[in-house]
């Protein structure tokens, strides 16, 4: 299944997409794709609906992040071999976990604005999952069935924040609409093998990542068992996996993006986001 949220911010409504690319209102049957109805029981009930007899929500309509309330939106740092070298860092010898504010979510197509004082903001493409039932010291054969789904991730970031301002990178990664997701959280049963999956990521039409989820050094089963001996996930959380090479503070000379430009990410199976950057304004 596709599961997607719609409508304006704050008021989104529960959908899927039919297999004629429509958007159907499934608000009957659940109130939103908080991490209470992502189980597998409630997703099994879903499933079984036939999508011809939902009402069809307009075309066009705004679609939000596909996952409401999230309490924590992890992210996995320097994980594909070729983003390593680009960095001039070695690869790592465990995951690189940091986090990004909940708060930073936004939808798939919804402007992203720079932060105040903003000097390098930069985009990563990667997919993200969604954690579906409660994981707790999981083992990583037992670790995909705990993913509610898997969606597109922009892990923007402010690479000065994050890198010349010391501390944590959650600085650097946190602002308002730094979070995009979606468009849709696909279930796993529509992915024939999600360590095989095509990222790309084009800036005013020009390709500047490519790369595929089977050069990752960890490997999502591993990532989730891997946390899950540090921390609860709790259903609704998000983990961004990290990014291919191509990213801008990376590339020479270097490059960021400014107001007016428009990010495009695509993820095989996964949809497509479409973005455009926006000046700072409160």
């Amino acid at each position: 299944m596709k599961l997607v949220r719609f409508g304006q911010p704050g008021s989104e409504k529960p959908g899927l997409i039919d297999s004629q690319g429509k958007i159907r209102d499934l608000s009957a049957h659940v109130d939103d794709f908080t991490g209470a109805n992502l189980s597998p029981a409630t997703l099994d009930k879903l499933r079984a609906i036939d999508p011809a007899s939902l009402p069809e929500v307009p075309a066009g309509t705004r679609l939000g992040a596909p996952v409401a309330g999230t309490r924590n939106f992890i992210a996995i740092g320097l994980n594909y071999v070729d983003h390593a070298k680009e960095t001039g860092q070695e690869i790592p010898a465990e995951p690189i976990l940091f986090n990004k504010a909940p708060s930073c979510i936004c939808g798939p197509n919804d402007d992203i604005m720079y932060p105040k004082n903003s000097e390098h903001m930069d985009w990563e493409v990667e997919i993200a999952f969604v954690i579906g039932s409660r994981a707790r010291y999981v083992e990583e054969k037992d670790a995909l069935a705990h993913i509610a789904g898997y969606c597109l991730c922009n892990d923007v970031s402010e690479r000065s924040f994050q890198v010349k301002r010391a501390g944590q990178w959650v600085k650097g990664k946190s602002a308002e609409t730094f979070g995009p997701l979606g468009p849709w959280l696909v279930t796993p049963d529509d992915i024939a093998d999600v360590q095989n999956l095509a990222l790309t990521l084009d800036v005013n039409g020009e390709r500047k990542q490519t790369g595929n989820t089977s050069t990752m050094i960890f490997t999502i089963a591993q990532l989730l068992s891997y946390i899950s001996q540090f921390m609860v996930l709790e259903p609704g959380d998000v983990v961004t996996t990290g990014t291919p090479p191509g990213v801008g503070s990376a590339r020479k000379p270097r490059e960021f993006l400014k107001a007016g430009d428009e990010v495009v990410l695509r993820i095989d199976g996964l949809g497509e986001q479409r973005a455009k950057i926006v000046p700072f304004k409160l």
